[in-house]
């Protein structure tokens, strides 16, 4: 049995998390379904937006603690791994990935969504990094990647007092881009999947690429990767189309080449 469901509609690609039963709590086999769908879609006809959302009431209602509480140290380790490089897949993907947060993103939940390039949240999301009230830390990179989207001291107050926030608090303070009624999450999240894949493939990924690198670089590295990267666009087709369909007021027809 597969726990994620992969829905591909012309250029945009829909990743479910599917395991309603147990609010989408993150296990080894859901963990290892969803890296296979991501690698997935790495290959062949390559999405240009994708989004990630949540079956029933829950985004991801956390790890699944049952499973976890008797690990050792070294299977905690490769847990972890896990997550790191599942987050490490979705950052590094060439097409944006869109966090559609329908309820419950406690946790794992939370990571997963951080690692996506930006979050929709339903009015019945919640967040939070709970982990300390377990014994234990965030451990798919929570406490790197939330502190990155909304500033080390928040951060800080989230992860050591394990504050779960509502999706108000979460649109506040920068962890969410927008806050939505639950039957309009989904339509939202594709019309800007469909927005996006509308525009050149290649500048997408490469605005992506330069983003997630220049973020920790010192600004003049940063702005070397972004002229870098600008004038590379220079050599593609779609940078040819693009401005050719411009000049002649029509809409451009991007090959990702």
């Amino acid at each position: 049995m597969s726990f994620v469901k992969v829905e591909t509609d012309g250029p945009v690609t829909t990743v479910t998390i599917n395991r309603p039963d147990k609010l989408n709590a993150l296990d080894q086999a859901v963990m290892d379904d969803l890296f296979g769908a991501f690698h997935g879609l790495l290959k062949g006809n390559v999405p240009r937006a994708v989004i990630l959302t949540g079956e029933g009431k829950a985004f991801v209602a956390g790890a699944d603690i049952a499973a976890m509480q008797s690990l050792s140290p070294a299977e905690a380790r490769a847990f972890a791994a896990l997550g790191h490089r599942l987050g490490n897949l979705m950052e590094e993907a060439p097409f944006p990935v869109i966090a559609a947060v329908n309820g419950f993103a406690l946790g794992g939940g939370t990571e997963l969504a951080l690692a996506c390039d930006f979050i929709y949240a339903s009015e019945k999301a919640k967040f939070g990094q709970p982990e300390v009230k377990l014994g234990v830390i965030p451990g798919f990179g929570g406490t790197q990647r939330l502190a990155r989207r909304v500033g080390l001291g928040k951060a800080r107050e989230l992860v050591y007092t394990g504050a779960i926030i509502d999706a108000t608090e979460a649109l506040r303070i920068g962890l969410a881009n927008e806050v939505l009624a639950p039957d309009a999450l989904i339509t939202r999240a594709n019309e800007t999947a469909r927005e996006i894949a509308a525009v050149g493939p290649l500048a997408v990924a490469a605005a992506k690429r330069v983003m997630l690198r220049g973020e920790d670089a010192a600004l003049p590295t940063a702005n070397e990767l972004e002229a870098v990267a600008f004038a590379a666009l220079f050599g593609s087709e779609d940078q040819r189309e693009g401005m050719k369909a411009f000049v002649e007021k029509r809409a451009a027809t991007f090959s990702g080449r």
